[in-house]
Protein backbone atom coordinates (compact mmCIF):
# COMPACT_ATOMS: atom_id res chain seq x y z
CA UNK A 1 0.00 0.00 0.00
CA UNK A 2 2.88 2.31 0.97
CA UNK A 3 4.85 1.52 -2.23
CA UNK A 4 1.73 2.26 -4.37
CA UNK A 5 1.38 5.72 -2.45
CA UNK A 6 4.82 6.54 -3.37
CA UNK A 7 4.66 5.25 -6.91
CA UNK A 8 1.51 7.35 -7.57
CA UNK A 9 3.18 10.32 -5.76
CA UNK A 10 6.12 9.76 -7.59
CA UNK A 11 4.30 10.28 -11.05
CA UNK A 12 2.25 12.94 -10.21
CA UNK A 13 5.23 14.96 -9.11
CA UNK A 14 6.70 14.35 -12.53
CA UNK A 15 3.69 15.02 -14.54
CA UNK A 16 3.72 18.68 -12.88
CA UNK A 17 7.54 18.88 -13.59
CA UNK A 18 7.23 18.25 -16.85
CA UNK A 19 3.79 20.23 -17.33
CA UNK A 20 5.87 23.33 -17.99
CA UNK A 21 9.10 22.37 -19.03
CA UNK A 22 10.85 25.73 -19.66
CA UNK A 23 9.96 26.64 -16.21
CA UNK A 24 11.12 23.44 -14.38
CA UNK A 25 14.59 23.92 -16.15
CA UNK A 26 14.64 27.33 -15.32
CA UNK A 27 13.92 25.94 -11.69
CA UNK A 28 16.84 23.10 -12.05
CA UNK A 29 19.46 25.99 -13.11
CA UNK A 30 18.95 27.96 -10.28
CA UNK A 31 19.24 24.88 -7.91
CA UNK A 32 21.92 23.64 -9.86
CA UNK A 33 23.66 26.78 -9.14
CA UNK A 34 22.89 26.50 -5.27
CA UNK A 35 24.35 23.09 -4.98
CA UNK A 36 27.33 23.86 -6.77
CA UNK A 37 27.77 26.85 -4.60
CA UNK A 38 27.29 24.53 -1.86
CA UNK A 39 30.45 22.45 -3.39
CA UNK A 40 32.51 25.00 -3.72
CA UNK A 41 32.09 26.58 0.27
CA UNK A 42 32.79 23.26 1.36
CA UNK A 43 35.72 22.95 -0.41
CA UNK A 44 37.29 25.29 -0.07
CA UNK A 45 36.42 25.70 3.93
CA UNK A 46 37.83 21.92 4.27
CA UNK A 47 40.91 22.51 1.93
CA UNK A 48 42.53 25.80 4.13
CA UNK A 49 43.43 24.20 7.04
CA UNK A 50 44.46 20.96 4.94
CA UNK A 51 46.68 23.31 3.30
CA UNK A 52 48.02 24.39 6.29
CA UNK A 53 48.92 20.82 7.08
CA UNK A 54 50.29 20.34 3.33
CA UNK A 55 54.10 20.46 4.51
CA UNK A 56 53.95 18.98 7.97
CA UNK A 57 52.60 15.84 5.74
CA UNK A 58 55.94 15.31 4.64
CA UNK A 59 57.67 16.11 7.30
CA UNK A 60 59.39 13.01 9.71
CA UNK A 61 58.08 13.68 13.03
CA UNK A 62 56.11 12.12 15.76
CA UNK A 63 56.07 15.51 17.90
CA UNK A 64 56.75 18.48 16.84
CA UNK A 65 58.67 20.81 19.14
CA UNK A 66 57.58 24.87 18.99
CA UNK A 67 57.73 28.37 20.80
CA UNK A 68 54.52 28.67 22.73
CA UNK A 69 54.11 31.85 20.92
CA UNK A 70 53.49 29.58 17.78
CA UNK A 71 50.48 30.43 15.61
CA UNK A 72 50.83 28.61 12.09
CA UNK A 73 53.23 26.64 10.00
CA UNK A 74 54.49 30.48 8.50
CA UNK A 75 54.51 32.03 11.77
CA UNK A 76 56.36 29.35 14.16
CA UNK A 77 58.49 31.70 16.00
CA UNK A 78 61.35 30.53 17.66
CA UNK A 79 63.00 28.54 20.85
CA UNK A 80 66.49 27.91 21.67
CA UNK A 81 68.23 25.04 20.33
CA UNK A 82 69.45 23.75 23.57
CA UNK A 83 65.66 22.58 24.73
CA UNK A 84 65.99 20.36 21.18
CA UNK A 85 69.43 18.82 22.98
CA UNK A 86 67.72 18.25 26.51
CA UNK A 87 65.01 16.11 24.73
CA UNK A 88 67.16 13.90 22.60
CA UNK A 89 67.78 12.93 25.89
CA UNK A 90 64.79 11.80 27.30
CA UNK A 91 63.79 8.48 27.45
CA UNK A 92 61.58 7.22 24.48
CA UNK A 93 63.35 10.06 21.91
CA UNK A 94 64.82 8.87 19.36
CA UNK A 95 65.94 11.76 17.22
CA UNK A 96 65.88 15.44 17.57
CA UNK A 97 66.46 17.03 14.54
CA UNK A 98 65.79 21.23 14.17
CA UNK A 99 63.88 22.92 11.27
CA UNK A 100 64.76 26.73 10.69
CA UNK A 101 61.91 29.48 8.45
CA UNK A 102 62.94 32.53 7.51
CA UNK A 103 61.33 34.79 4.93
CA UNK A 104 64.14 36.13 2.26
CA UNK A 105 63.92 38.75 -1.44
CA UNK A 106 64.35 36.96 -4.77
CA UNK A 107 65.83 38.94 -7.15
CA UNK A 108 67.81 38.46 -10.44
CA UNK A 109 71.17 39.21 -10.20
CA UNK A 110 70.88 42.12 -13.19
CA UNK A 111 67.98 43.38 -11.06
CA UNK A 112 64.16 43.85 -11.81
CA UNK A 113 61.34 42.93 -9.32
CA UNK A 114 61.82 41.64 -6.06
CA UNK A 115 59.61 38.53 -4.55
CA UNK A 116 59.70 36.98 -1.24
CA UNK A 117 60.46 33.84 -0.79
CA UNK A 118 60.43 31.59 2.00
CA UNK A 119 63.47 29.75 2.85
CA UNK A 120 63.93 26.03 4.51
CA UNK A 121 66.78 25.36 6.55
CA UNK A 122 68.18 21.95 7.70
CA UNK A 123 70.47 19.28 7.64
CA UNK A 124 69.99 16.99 4.44
CA UNK A 125 71.74 14.36 6.41
CA UNK A 126 68.75 13.58 9.13
CA UNK A 127 66.43 13.65 6.39
CA UNK A 128 63.65 15.48 7.61
CA UNK A 129 61.33 15.72 4.59
CA UNK A 130 59.99 12.25 3.12
CA UNK A 131 60.65 13.69 -0.17
CA UNK A 132 62.26 11.57 -2.66
CA UNK A 133 63.57 15.03 -4.37
CA UNK A 134 65.16 16.29 -1.59
CA UNK A 135 66.48 13.13 -0.46
CA UNK A 136 68.33 11.85 -3.68
CA UNK A 137 69.48 15.55 -4.21
CA UNK A 138 71.13 15.63 -0.82
CA UNK A 139 74.62 16.20 -2.07
CA UNK A 140 73.50 18.95 -4.35
CA UNK A 141 71.90 20.52 -1.15
CA UNK A 142 75.04 20.60 0.53
CA UNK A 143 77.21 22.71 -1.82
CA UNK A 144 77.87 25.85 -0.72
CA UNK A 145 75.59 28.49 -2.26
CA UNK A 146 73.52 26.13 -3.64
CA UNK A 147 69.62 26.01 -3.38
CA UNK A 148 66.69 23.42 -4.47
CA UNK A 149 63.21 24.92 -5.32
CA UNK A 150 59.83 23.68 -5.04
CA UNK A 151 58.63 23.19 -8.40
CA UNK A 152 55.05 24.67 -7.33
CA UNK A 153 56.68 27.97 -6.91
CA UNK A 154 55.08 30.37 -8.99
CA UNK A 155 55.91 30.91 -12.40
CA UNK A 156 56.39 34.75 -11.26
CA UNK A 157 59.84 33.34 -10.63
CA UNK A 158 60.86 32.75 -13.79
CA UNK A 159 62.51 29.87 -14.68
CA UNK A 160 63.50 27.09 -12.18
CA UNK A 161 65.80 24.81 -14.20
CA UNK A 162 69.25 23.87 -12.63
CA UNK A 163 72.24 26.53 -13.05
CA UNK A 164 70.37 29.40 -13.35
CA UNK A 165 71.84 32.23 -10.58
CA UNK A 166 69.61 34.12 -8.94
CA UNK A 167 69.97 36.76 -5.39
CA UNK A 168 68.31 36.33 -2.15
CA UNK A 169 68.87 39.06 -0.09
CA UNK A 170 71.56 40.26 -2.38
CA UNK A 171 73.77 37.02 -1.64
CA UNK A 172 73.98 35.30 -5.01
CA UNK A 173 72.86 31.92 -5.17
CA UNK A 174 72.73 29.08 -7.38
CA UNK A 175 69.52 26.53 -8.75
CA UNK A 176 70.45 23.32 -8.23
CA UNK A 177 67.20 21.55 -9.10
CA UNK A 178 63.76 21.62 -7.99
CA UNK A 179 61.88 19.20 -5.71
CA UNK A 180 57.66 18.47 -5.35
CA UNK A 181 56.23 19.02 -1.93
CA UNK A 182 53.97 22.06 -2.43
CA UNK A 183 54.22 25.74 -0.56
CA UNK A 184 51.20 25.68 1.28
CA UNK A 185 50.10 28.47 3.25
CA UNK A 186 54.36 29.35 2.88
CA UNK A 187 54.12 31.54 0.07
CA UNK A 188 54.31 32.37 -3.52
CA UNK A 189 57.56 30.73 -3.39
CA UNK A 190 60.10 28.27 -1.40
CA UNK A 191 63.49 27.07 -1.24
CA UNK A 192 65.05 24.63 0.49
CA UNK A 193 68.88 24.92 1.60
CA UNK A 194 71.33 23.25 4.27
CA UNK A 195 71.85 24.79 7.43
CA UNK A 196 75.59 26.33 6.25
CA UNK A 197 73.75 28.10 2.68
CA UNK A 198 70.53 29.21 5.55
CA UNK A 199 72.78 30.80 7.75
CA UNK A 200 75.08 32.39 5.35
CA UNK A 201 72.28 33.80 3.10
CA UNK A 202 69.86 34.85 6.57
CA UNK A 203 72.14 35.59 8.92
CA UNK A 204 70.77 33.32 11.43
CA UNK A 205 72.38 31.75 14.49
CA UNK A 206 72.31 28.03 14.92
CA UNK A 207 71.31 28.64 18.45
CA UNK A 208 67.30 30.08 17.29
CA UNK A 209 65.41 27.07 15.94
CA UNK A 210 61.91 27.44 14.15
CA UNK A 211 60.58 23.68 14.66
CA UNK A 212 62.07 20.46 16.90
CA UNK A 213 61.55 17.56 14.57
CA UNK A 214 61.05 14.50 17.34
CA UNK A 215 61.32 11.06 16.01
CA UNK A 216 60.48 8.50 18.82
CA UNK A 217 62.48 4.95 19.30
CA UNK A 218 60.70 2.01 18.15
CA UNK A 219 57.88 0.91 20.80
CA UNK A 220 57.58 4.57 22.33
CA UNK A 221 54.13 5.69 23.26
CA UNK A 222 53.46 9.25 21.96
CA UNK A 223 51.71 10.38 24.94
CA UNK A 224 53.76 9.28 27.43
CA UNK A 225 56.83 10.56 25.96
CA UNK A 226 55.03 13.96 25.41
CA UNK A 227 54.01 14.15 28.98
CA UNK A 228 57.79 13.46 29.94
CA UNK A 229 59.09 16.16 27.35
CA UNK A 230 56.72 18.76 28.98
CA UNK A 231 58.20 17.79 32.43
CA UNK A 232 61.71 17.77 31.23
CA UNK A 233 61.71 20.89 29.16
CA UNK A 234 61.21 24.56 30.44
CA UNK A 235 57.68 26.24 29.67
CA UNK A 236 58.61 28.45 27.01
CA UNK A 237 58.11 25.22 24.26
CA UNK A 238 55.31 23.60 23.04
CA UNK A 239 54.70 19.64 22.35
CA UNK A 240 52.47 18.94 20.06
CA UNK A 241 51.34 15.11 18.69
CA UNK A 242 50.16 14.75 15.04
CA UNK A 243 46.77 15.08 16.21
CA UNK A 244 47.26 18.25 18.07
CA UNK A 245 49.09 19.45 15.51
CA UNK A 246 46.12 18.76 13.31
CA UNK A 247 43.90 20.75 15.67
CA UNK A 248 45.59 23.33 15.56
CA UNK A 249 45.81 24.07 12.30
CA UNK A 250 42.43 23.34 11.62
CA UNK A 251 41.50 25.78 14.80
CA UNK A 252 43.27 28.50 13.77
CA UNK A 253 42.24 28.41 9.76
CA UNK A 254 38.99 28.04 10.62
CA UNK A 255 38.15 29.77 13.74
CA UNK A 256 40.88 32.78 14.20
CA UNK A 257 41.68 33.91 10.56
CA UNK A 258 39.17 35.42 7.96
CA UNK A 259 39.98 32.95 5.37
CA UNK A 260 37.51 30.46 7.74
CA UNK A 261 35.10 32.48 8.61
CA UNK A 262 34.45 33.71 5.08
CA UNK A 263 33.96 30.23 3.65
CA UNK A 264 32.48 28.96 6.43
CA UNK A 265 29.87 31.76 6.44
CA UNK A 266 29.71 30.95 2.62
CA UNK A 267 28.46 27.65 3.14
CA UNK A 268 25.86 28.64 5.40
CA UNK A 269 24.76 30.94 2.77
CA UNK A 270 24.55 28.84 0.21
CA UNK A 271 23.10 26.35 2.37
CA UNK A 272 19.81 29.49 2.85
CA UNK A 273 20.05 30.28 -0.97
CA UNK A 274 19.46 26.91 -2.25
CA UNK A 275 16.68 26.02 0.69
CA UNK A 276 15.40 29.48 -0.83
CA UNK A 277 15.50 28.99 -4.13
CA UNK A 278 14.46 25.35 -3.95
CA UNK A 279 11.10 26.69 -1.80
CA UNK A 280 10.13 29.27 -4.58
CA UNK A 281 10.24 26.61 -6.80
CA UNK A 282 7.79 24.68 -5.65
CA UNK A 283 6.04 27.35 -4.05
CA UNK A 284 5.38 28.62 -7.68
CA UNK A 285 4.63 25.20 -8.66
CA UNK A 286 1.86 24.46 -6.50
CA UNK A 287 0.04 28.12 -7.05
CA UNK A 288 0.08 27.43 -10.73
CA UNK A 289 -1.72 24.25 -10.13
CA UNK A 290 -3.40 25.00 -7.17
CA UNK A 291 -6.70 24.07 -9.11
CA UNK A 292 -5.31 20.59 -9.90
CA UNK A 293 -4.36 19.62 -5.70
CA UNK A 294 -7.69 21.20 -4.77
CA UNK A 295 -9.54 18.75 -7.44
CA UNK A 296 -7.16 15.60 -5.87
CA UNK A 297 -8.45 16.86 -2.56
CA UNK A 298 -11.82 16.80 -4.10
CA UNK A 299 -11.66 13.36 -5.17
CA UNK A 300 -10.33 11.64 -2.25
CA UNK A 301 -6.74 12.75 -1.82
CA UNK A 302 -5.17 13.35 1.93
CA UNK A 303 -3.37 15.86 2.58
CA UNK A 304 -0.78 13.38 3.97
CA UNK A 305 -0.84 12.47 -0.11
CA UNK A 306 -0.75 15.60 -1.24
CA UNK A 307 2.48 16.08 0.56
CA UNK A 308 3.91 13.01 -0.68
CA UNK A 309 3.53 14.31 -3.74
CA UNK A 310 5.44 17.88 -3.34
CA UNK A 311 8.34 16.12 -1.38
CA UNK A 312 8.61 13.73 -4.34
CA UNK A 313 9.09 16.56 -6.64
CA UNK A 314 11.23 18.17 -4.39
CA UNK A 315 13.81 15.43 -4.21
CA UNK A 316 13.80 14.54 -7.74
CA UNK A 317 14.17 18.15 -8.71
CA UNK A 318 17.57 18.17 -6.28
CA UNK A 319 17.89 14.54 -7.78
CA UNK A 320 18.40 15.86 -11.68
CA UNK A 321 20.61 19.01 -10.39
CA UNK A 322 22.92 17.42 -7.92
CA UNK A 323 24.88 14.86 -10.37
CA UNK A 324 25.40 17.44 -13.41
CA UNK A 325 26.47 20.30 -10.08
CA UNK A 326 29.18 17.42 -8.79
CA UNK A 327 30.52 16.80 -12.32
CA UNK A 328 30.94 20.50 -12.52
CA UNK A 329 32.22 20.78 -8.99
CA UNK A 330 34.78 18.16 -10.18
CA UNK A 331 36.70 21.08 -13.12
CA UNK A 332 36.21 23.98 -10.59
CA UNK A 333 37.92 22.42 -7.69
CA UNK A 334 40.73 21.78 -10.48
CA UNK A 335 40.89 25.12 -11.89
CA UNK A 336 40.87 26.17 -8.29
CA UNK A 337 43.93 23.55 -7.36
CA UNK A 338 46.08 25.15 -10.98
CA UNK A 339 45.15 28.65 -9.66
CA UNK A 340 45.76 28.45 -5.90
CA UNK A 341 47.34 25.25 -5.08
CA UNK A 342 45.36 24.49 -2.17
CA UNK A 343 44.55 20.79 -1.97
CA UNK A 344 40.50 21.12 -3.08
CA UNK A 345 39.77 17.36 -3.71
CA UNK A 346 36.04 16.09 -4.60
CA UNK A 347 36.19 13.10 -2.00
CA UNK A 348 33.38 10.61 -1.63
CA UNK A 349 32.59 11.99 1.87
CA UNK A 350 32.25 15.52 0.78
CA UNK A 351 29.63 14.54 -2.20
CA UNK A 352 27.75 12.28 0.54
CA UNK A 353 28.13 15.36 2.66
CA UNK A 354 26.71 17.97 -0.28
CA UNK A 355 23.89 15.18 -0.84
CA UNK A 356 22.86 14.98 2.73
CA UNK A 357 22.64 18.63 3.06
CA UNK A 358 20.89 18.90 -0.45
CA UNK A 359 18.08 16.42 0.51
CA UNK A 360 17.54 17.62 3.86
CA UNK A 361 17.21 21.16 1.63
CA UNK A 362 15.17 20.11 -0.42
CA UNK A 363 12.70 18.58 2.53
CA UNK A 364 12.59 21.87 4.29
CA UNK A 365 11.41 23.84 1.38
CA UNK A 366 9.02 20.95 0.47
CA UNK A 367 7.73 21.43 4.33
CA UNK A 368 7.50 25.62 3.74
CA UNK A 369 5.58 25.32 0.86
CA UNK A 370 2.84 23.30 1.77
CA UNK A 371 0.71 26.20 3.43
CA UNK A 372 -1.05 26.38 0.34
CA UNK A 373 -1.93 22.78 -0.13
CA UNK A 374 -3.07 22.15 3.04
CA UNK A 375 -5.32 25.23 2.77
CA UNK A 376 -6.64 24.62 -0.66
CA UNK A 377 -10.58 24.13 -0.77
CA UNK A 378 -12.29 23.14 -4.08
CA UNK A 379 -15.05 24.82 -3.00
CA UNK A 380 -13.25 28.58 -3.03
CA UNK A 381 -11.07 27.45 -6.47
CA UNK A 382 -13.87 26.11 -8.23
Amino acid sequence: MILRRLRVSAELAWRILIHEKGRTALALAGVFIAILLVFIELGFFVAVPQGGMLVYDHMRFDLLLTSTDYQFQAQPWQFARDRLTRAASVAGVAKATPLYFAGGSWQDPGGGVKLDVFLLGFDPAARPFAVAELENQRNMLEQPGTILVDDTTRTIFGPLQAGREIQIDGRRMTIGGAYHLGTGFLGIGVAAMDEANFFRVTGRRADAVNLGLIELAPGADSGIVAAALRQALPGDVEIFTRQTLAAQEDSYWTTRTSVGLIFGSGLIVALIVGLMVLYQTLATQIARHLPQFATLKAIGYTDGHLTAVVLVEAVIVVGVAFLPAAAAAMGVYALIRSETLLPVVLTPSHVAAVLAATLLMSVGSAFLSLGSVRRADPADVF
